[in-house]
């Protein structure tokens, strides 16, 4: 048996699961050279969700961070996870797109690609291995790890079969969840490795604190390459600990020959550099094993997080977690890892905010029941594919068949902004976002999200809040008040319980939906009502006509005009919420009256989009 080897994660996986893919290049750089100096088989650096983070929130060039990484890790292979025929954006791209996606990647530094598909479907993996073998890299093929009455260990090892026989360099198991138990994980490395000929990489989240057991028992079987993610960024919805695993393994048959001494430095810096992105910290990175039941991935479960928190949804985690398994089975058990993992969550959160499942249903979702993901594992719920898409035929060829060569139609299309291939490719794994990036960029206006200081917060929250105690003039007698208490909100009649000169009360405030105004265009002082509006200005609802959406996002497309007749269940908007599109429906039939929103609006539940005059 020769020595482990050992892929580091810090760079990617270990930010994406514990700070939601936060980390910006400025603060991986000054480290490069002493994680260059260790002796990695591989250090993970690119890929995943740090394109998406890039360009949505960091107001970064991706590809300028693998430039920078490449040089600043001469000695090192640097290691990207690719989503197959996805890439790394959200739908199948034409096989041209991904030929070039994959030599640009290649040439600007990547080493090796660790291609998976969310299905495991083969024919989403093929294109995107014949490419890296034609740029002469290593092409990891991967199995998504997870667990249902169609996956076990017979699954992984005829895929991985088929894998190598599609000339993969090595085979990788991608745990995603942390669902493997040390005993499953034995059992399966075992089988890979009579079955196989190739190197065997093995990847789990420590969400449900088995991971480090995990990593053991697939050395002791046979496994070639572990993934494991420095202290700094370990652990929970992250990785097995590094530095711990190369201690185990320390003086045994499967020693690592990694410095200790020198891991400790870099896991000095991370700390100190980790600190900066409190605000982005999830609360879900402890052991939790939930997981074991509901299957969140650990790149997911801090984005989820934020995500609820940005629906002022945090507290109905519990019950979203709780739904994903279900939505799950309804789908046919995929494994849950990008882009499915977002297309379960954010269905799982509609079917909890909206008060009904399946209430409403994304677009992504009845593109996955229409095969354009790719075959589902098992059999999908006919009521909800129904529900999704009626009596519409699901596809059963390669989603990609369908698909014509389209570089010449994005080059055509991002020639204004664009100022090269890598920028073409930005613009076409996020169209929206990759042209404002691209505009912003060559405008030299591009402002990355603000890092707060938590002193700074404090103090603006002490200055938002209003103040609990103070005295209120009546007709002339001044009432000392204290708020101790009030009911949820969103109560009609909310309660507040109050001290009044020392003696407790109990008063109900009532929201009204109308309110009376003066009317300064009449002598004689009559009032007028007026429509209650929200923050936006836009009105309220106040009729069934009213569309409205059932959590914040923003507006993709308008697809009505006014006095436009739409049925009951006609779409006419679709909105963006947690990075999946939403169509949302007329709930009446009718003429349409007034259009309060625009292509790139912002909204919120409480405002009416769409005025429709019932029929």
């Amino acid at each position: 048996m020769s020595k482990i080897h050992v892929t580091e994660l810090v760079l990617r996986d270990g930010h994406q699961s514990l700070i939601a893919t936060r980390m910006r290049t400025e603060d991986m750089l000054p480290i490069a050279s002493k994680l260059d100096e260790i002796g990695f088989w591989s250090l993970e650096a690119w890929g995943g969700a740090t394109f998406d983070a890039c360009v949505r929130f960091l107001k970064e060039d991706p590809w300028e961070r693998l430039r920078s990484l490449r040089k600043a890790l001469p000695n090192t292979r640097i290691n990207m996870l690719l989503r197959g025929q996805n890439l790394l954006g959200y739908r199948h791209y034409s096989d041209d797109v991904v030929h070039a996606f994959v030599k640009q990647a290649a040439d600007t530094g990547v080493d090796v690609f660790r291609i998976f598909d969310a299905m495991n479907d083969i024919r989403n993996l093929q294109t995107a291995i014949e490419a890296v073998k034609s740029v002469k890299k290593h092409a990891i093929g991967t199995l998504s790890f997870t667990t249902s009455p169609v996956h076990d260990v017979a699954y992984f090892v005829n895929m991985a079969k088929e894998l190598e026989a599609l000339g993969c360099d090595s085979i990788g198991v991608k745990d995603m969840a942390g669902l493997l138990t040390p005993t499953l994980a034995g059992e399966l490395v075992r089988e890979l490795k009579a079955a196989i000929s190739l190197p065997v990489h093995m990847h789990s989240h420590a969400t449900s604190g088995l991971a480090s057991m995990v990593m053991l028992k697939s050395v002791e079987n046979g496994v070639d390459i572990i993934d494991t993610c420095n202290s700094s960024f370990s652990e929970g919805a992250s990785h097995p600990t590094t530095e711990s695993l190369v201690a185990a393994l320390q003086g045994t048959e499967y020693d690592t020959g990694l410095d200790l001494g020198k891991l400790q430095e870099i896991t000095a810096y991370f700390k100190e550099v980790r600190k900066k992105y409190w605000q982005f910290e999830s609360e879900f990175t402890g052991v939790d094993t939930r997981v074991l039941v509901n299957q969140v991935p650990g790149g997911m479960i801090s984005n989820l997080s934020n995500q609820l928190k940005e629906q002022g949804a945090l507290d109905r985690m519990d019950e979203v977690l709780a739904e994903i398994p279900r939505v799950r089975e309804d789908l046919g058990f995929p494994p849950l890892v990008t882009p499915t993992s977002q297309i379960v969550g954010t269905q799982a959160v509609l079917n909890i905010l909206t008060g009904g499942r399946y209430k409403s249903i994304t677009n992504e979702v009845k593109n996955y029941l229409l095969g354009q993901y790719g075959k589902a594992p098992a059999a999908v719920n006919a009521e909800v594919r129904q529900k999704a898409i009626g009596d519409a035929q699901a596809i059963t060829c390669r989603p990609a068949d369908l698909l014509q060569p389209e570089m010449a139609k994005l080059q055509s299309e991002a020639e204004r902004f664009a100022n090269n291939e890598q920028d073409v490719l930005t613009y076409a794994m996020f169209p929206d976002i990759g042209k404002t990036f691209l505009q912003e960029r060559n405008a030299g206006s591009l402002q990355p999200e603000q890092l707060l200081s938590k002193e700074a917060v404090s103090q603006q929250a002490a200055a938002r809040f209003a103040p609990n105690e103070f005295n209120i003039t009546l007709h002339g007698e001044t009432y000392h008040i204290k708020l101790t208490g009030s009911g949820h909100v969103g109560e009609e009649r909310r309660p507040y319980y109050v001290k009044v000169d020392g003696i407790s009360e109990e008063v109900f405030v009532e929201t009204l939906s109308e309110m009376e105004v003066s009317d300064g265009g009449t002598s004689t002082g009559g009032k007028k009502k007026a429509a209650a509006v929200a923050s936006s200005g836009r009105p309220r609802p106040s009729h069934p006509g009213c569309v409205t959406t059932a959590m914040p996002g923003t507006i993709v497309t308008v697809k009505v005009n006014v006095g436009d007749k739409v049925n009951a269940g006609d779409g006419v908007l679709v909105i963006e919420a947690m990075k999946m599109e939403n169509e949302i429906q007329a709930s009446k039939a009718g003429t349409v009256v007034a259009i309060h929103v625009a292509k790139g609006d912002s909204v919120t539940p409480d405002e009416t989009l769409i005025e429709i005059q019932p029929d």
